[in-house]
């Protein structure tokens, strides 16, 4: 009861007092920045349990004697002012104290200078980003001159973590809070840019950057993101490559959640929970001295059996499973307050049927968790596939999401099930969202789209499709058909990638430095016993004479073909720094005693082509992709051909004649 009184009188002192506050004696970096900082008569209550305070001057005292601080001659002094300052600019009191004093301008002026580097930088843009977070001051008057200089930290190699992290922060600030920075922004800082920063190890960098590249896609004008993302002409290579590195690294991010257990005994935890139940029934947490405890109980009970959880006394113990651990609780609440109506639909509807025919929502929505990232390999650095959609919303992770567990509940009463079906209903959920994403669709609203053409019905029809085409090509006279067909197919293939050869083509030389300087040629003799080549001054416009190429080498000659990092020139010192795309088109013919011929085709296509007809020219198997899928389209069409009915059907040797235009179109219809 002293200490009370005490505690009191202390406040009751602070309230005639105009000068003093408490403040918390400690600065915990996980503490909830909204949090106060000083403590008033007024913000009493605010006070944490077990809260150590000690008596301190006023927040304007506070920001006046900062503002003098940090601007003082002496390193030491100034750094430790700056530290100060990035305490106390998380309470709102403060930081509206030091605004009030233009302590703003003085920060960014300190940036501009270029003077501050390693803690000082540090501490001055963290003091700024907590300043700037309390919404106080508009984004729209920072001058060109601190953006350069904000970006510029951003595009060195070489940055201290803790500035580039900062840096990082105010940059996505800019681009989400004004329209007109996010202009400034784009013109100082590329998505190319930031991509090296994904390729690093510290996930808090990952994270940031992310964030911002996210920004920019929002921000960007919606022509300018379909110009990347949705157009309708294919992303270049290089684009792809790194847009499909930011997806694995976003989606890495959840590998955290997805891995972490939810602790029944948590709280804060506990809260989502009794969060999703108010959200589905409409109901306030009950005081504690509301009825019974066995009968609030048995009412939780209740509830949660209508949610659909497998534990109805205590939900948490659901979430213990990893994956997809708290990854799937996120996505529920994420669902239930973002999609509100969809979601009290389904809890609703859900309880209102049989026990045997209810689609439990929080069973379904854990597995269908789990289910989602096996699809996009959350956590596993061999996911080859691009999916553009997810770059079009910021929580596109848990928009997925919100679309199929809606599909799982649709695709539930389309087959009618019970609670014994649940494993063949994700099967068929599985089945639907995996089509969906074979198509590539551009967008989240254009996945769904694809999804309404997947109903069970048509998946039904497409398997007995596909088993039925898979039984017709599995039987025995089909496959010793093909067996007959497959050597003249491969002997096909073989004159084509000869004739290639023949024809020619133009290679790029690449120096040591890697500078393109230019360019020569090769090709094969009609007779199939001579390679043609030699130097040319620039690209080619069509075939190039043999009698123009100086040099030759006699297929005889040849002792083997290498590819990849095993030939010379990708070994040669500095070679391997090359990107992975010229190793993939790296091959060397092997001649006399270590003599070798090096290539380096311009694209995939030719890579396989000049494989596959020099491993022919020496009597070797050819194994490239290409080969591969040109007997499969190749044997596929004869197969058919072949097994067309055609008794008593004459055949014309001639094709027959194209008919006359029609009079009008008017029977067209745009499927699209």
């Amino acid at each position: 009861w002293i200490h009370l009184l005490l505690f009191s009188l202390s406040f009751s002192v602070c309230k005639t007092i105009a000068p003093t506050a408490f403040q918390t004696c400690s600065y915990n970096q996980s503490h909830n920045s909204s949090s106060p900082f000083f403590f008033f008569y007024e913000n009493r209550n605010d006070i944490k349990n077990g809260s150590i305070l000690r008596l301190t001057t006023s927040p304007y005292q506070t920001a006046l004697q900062l503002h003098e601080r940090i601007q003082s001659s002496s390193m030491d002094a100034k750094l430790e002012a700056l530290k100060d300052l990035a305490n106390a600019s998380r309470d709102i009191t403060f930081a509206q104290e030091f605004i009030n004093l233009d302590g703003i301008s003085l920060l960014t002026q300190m940036v501009e200078s270029g003077t501050d580097f390693g803690d000082l930088l540090s501490f001055t843009l963290t003091a700024f980003v907590e300043l700037m977070d309390h919404g106080i001051v508009s984004w729209d008057t920072f001058s060109v001159a601190f953006i350069k200089k904000i970006a510029s930290y951003v595009n060195k190699s070489a940055m201290d973590t803790a500035v580039l992290q900062r840096s990082l922060a105010i940059l996505e600030s800019m681009v989400l809070n004004s329209q007109d920075l996010y202009h400034k922004v784009a013109q100082e800082i590329t998505i190319g840019q930031l991509i090296p920063h994904l390729q690093g190890t510290d996930q808090d960098i990952q994270t940031y950057t992310i964030a911002v590249i996210n920004a920019l896609f929002l921000k960007a004008p919606e022509e300018k993101r379909q110009n990347v993302i949705r157009s309708p002409t294919p992303i270049n290579d290089e684009m792809a490559h790194q847009l499909y590195v930011l997806q694995v690294l976003t989606f890495n991010l959840l590998e955290d959640r997805m891995m972490t257990k939810m602790d029944p005994q948590d709280q804060a935890q506990r809260d989502i929970i009794f969060e999703l139940r108010r959200i589905a029934f409409d109901v306030e947490c009950e005081p504690n001295n509301s009825g019974s405890i066995e009968k609030r109980k048995s009412m939780y009970t209740r509830d949660y059996k209508k949610l659909g959880f497998i534990n109805h006394v205590n939900p948490a113990v659901d979430f213990t499973q990893i994956p997809p651990g708290m990854l799937a609780l996120d996505n529920m609440l994420y669902f239930a307050r973002h999609h509100q109506d969809a979601y009290i639909r389904i809890v609703l509807e859900n309880s209102s049927r049989e026990d045997k025919h209810e689609c439990p929502f929080g069973r379904s929505s854990i597995e269908l968790t789990k289910m989602l990232c096996e699809i996009l390999k959350v956590g596993d650095e061999n996911c080859h596939d691009f999916h553009p959609m997810f770059f079009t919303h910021d929580r596109s992770f848990e928009e997925f999401f919100c679309i199929c567990i809606q599909l799982l509940n649709k695709t539930w009463k389309e087959m009618r099930a019970t609670s014994e079906d649940f494993n063949k209903v994700m099967q068929v959920v599985r089945e639907q969202i995996m089509r969906a994403l074979t198509l590539k669709p551009n967008s989240l609203d254009q996945f769904k789209s694809r999804l309404q053409n997947l109903s069970y019905t048509e998946i039904l029809k497409i398997r007995q499709s596909e088993r039925m085409n898979q039984e017709d090509f599995q039987s025995r006279p089909i496959l010793e058909l093909r067996e007959k067909i497959q050597p003249e197919i491969m002997e096909l293939i073989k004159q084509q990638r000869l004739n290639r050869l023949c024809e020619g083509t133009c290679f790029r030389k690449i120096s040591s430095r890697r500078r393109q300087d230019k360019f020569w040629y090769c090709r094969l003799s009609p007779n199939h016993k001579v390679l043609h080549y030699g130097d040319l001054e620039e690209s080619p416009q069509g075939e190039v004479p043999h009698d123009s190429l100086q040099d030759k080498l006699p297929v005889a000659d040849i002792k083997a073909v290498i590819t990849g990092k095993d030939c010379p020139h990708m070994k040669e010192k500095g070679a391997l720094k090359q990107n992975k795309e010229v190793l993939e088109l790296a091959f060397s013919v092997l001649y006399e005693s270590d003599e070798y011929l090096n290539f380096i085709a311009p694209d995939k296509h030719e890579y396989c082509v000049w494989t596959d007809g020099l491993n022919a020219l020496l009597g070797k198997e050819m194994t490239s992709d290409y080969t591969k899928s040109d007997m499969d389209t190749l044997l596929s069409m004869e197969m058919k051909l072949r097994l067309l009915d055609l008794e008593n059907i004459q055949i014309p040797e001639a094709p027959p004649p194209i008919p006359k235009e029609p009079s009008n179109y008017d029977f067209v219809y745009d499927c699209n």
